[in-house]
């Protein structure tokens, strides 16, 4: 099996950045072990923008996928991007805690768990009281 930072820079390669020029892919493993992958999408509306934990998210979600392993971040710079807030909001919308991100740093592969990058995410048990 493909590494999933290996996907993601894959993806990447697909993305469309002519503003930033800061590209963005992602990979996605459903419970299943079906990958998903994404890329940011630039807007000259930038607020119109697609990140690409997004895209990969919702093609998984569409394909019907609800629960997910883990999720791979690479950007062009190999800075150790993480998902923004917007997308780590969205993630936890079907991941808990424990949920694995790798992302790609300068000095190599850097893993964090969802929790860690959002702390007392916004949760369906908070807006259905």
């Amino acid at each position: 099996m493909t590494d999933l930072l290996d996907q993601a820079r894959e993806a990447r390669e697909a993305a469309y950045a002519p503003y930033s020029e800061y590209a963005v892919g992602a990979a996605l493993r459903a419970a299943d072990g079906r990958v998903y992958t994404g890329c940011n999408i630039e807007n000259a509306n930038y607020s119109n923008s697609l990140h690409a934990e997004e895209v990969a998210l919702g093609t998984a979600v569409r394909d019907g996928h609800r629960e997910f392993e883990r999720l791979a971040v690479s950007s062009a710079a190999e800075d150790g991007v993480t998902p923004c807030g917007m997308c780590r909001q969205s993630l936890a919308e079907f991941c808990d805690e424990s949920f694995v991100v790798v992302c790609e740093g300068p000095d190599g592969r850097v893993e964090y768990e969802l929790g860690e990058l959002l702390p007392e995410a916004i949760s369906r048990e908070m807006v259905e009281r």
